[in-house]
């Protein structure tokens, strides 16, 4: 007899909370239609629609004040947690000079530095080539006596 899969019949839950499709729809709609009847029913509509956009607004503001205190939290505990952090590290240097060098003068820092060619490595002074845009030079020639 080969492997046959058991296919258990567990009650169907729901993951989300409102899982309303098509036809339910339709049935709490004919429902309120035959209970409050077609005048009111507008009206009542209108009405429930008020009570979940303030019920969402209240919602999202506990949310918000929620979020701002687990901020002010979290911001007061880093503050407590710095002063001991400062003594465990040395003492900032500032980043800033004490003097500032004056207006108009480049200077660089050490890490900056580019090094200075050697005196030896210097490679020979090539002749300057001439431009195409400059007339000639005339030659002057030296008459042989």
């Amino acid at each position: 007899m080969p492997n046959a899969t058991v296919v258990k019949n567990e009650p169907r839950i729901y993951d989300d909370p409102m899982n309303l499709g098509m036809p339910e729809m339709i049935f709490i709609f004919l429902l309120a239609l035959v209970v409050v009847g077609p005048k009111r029913l507008p009206g009542l509509a209108r009405q429930l629609g008020k009570w979940a956009a303030e019920f969402k607004r209240a919602s999202n503001e506990f949310k918000n004040q929620l979020e701002t205190e687990m901020m002010n939290i979290e911001l007061d505990e880093r503050a407590r947690k710095q002063p001991e952090a400062a003594k465990a590290l040395p003492p900032e240097k500032p980043w800033e000079p004490a003097i500032l060098p004056p207006v108009g003068v480049v200077s660089r820092s050490s890490a900056d530095a580019i090094p200075e060619p050697d005196a030896d490595a210097a490679p020979p002074e090539l002749p300057a080539a001439k431009s195409m845009n400059q007339p000639p030079t005339p030659v002057r020639s030296t008459p042989d006596a």
